[in-house]
């Protein structure tokens, strides 16, 4: 059995804002369509990522939003990322170093949070 994760709902007031977020950071914007004037559904995905990203209006959540913060992403270096994360201006915790890996933490403009991990060298 094969399963992959595609798609990660992610809540937020305001449309507009949240992707010109992701797409500074980085993100692909890979759809924006207005179904009708109560439905627009847009997706992006994270670069390298086979996972994208989904928010929009009309699109029922029983997450609101803010408050989401269970989103983890592997990168090939903390330090890195934290660099750059903050030249975009965005407001990134430092390197937390763990026994299990290096973390850095951010939010979305709605404070939706992400951890980026670096995962620790294989034995």
């Amino acid at each position: 059995m094969t399963w992959k994760i595609e798609l990660i709902f992610i809540p937020v007031t305001d449309v507009d804002r949240a992707k010109a977020f992701y797409t500074h950071i980085g993100f692909v914007a890979d759809f924006d369509q207005r179904v009708n004037e109560e439905l627009r559904f847009v997706q992006l995905t994270p670069p390298g990522s086979a996972c994208s990203i989904a928010f929009g209006t009309g699109l029922d959540s029983a997450v609101a939003p803010g408050t989401l913060d269970v989103i983890q992403v592997v990168v090939p270096d903390a330090d890195a990322e934290l660099l750059r994360l903050r030249e975009l201006g965005v407001d990134a915790d430092g390197v937390d170093e763990q026994e299990w890996g290096r973390f850095v933490r951010f939010a979305d403009p709605d404070g939706n949070s992400w951890t980026l991990q670096q995962l620790p060298a294989r034995a």
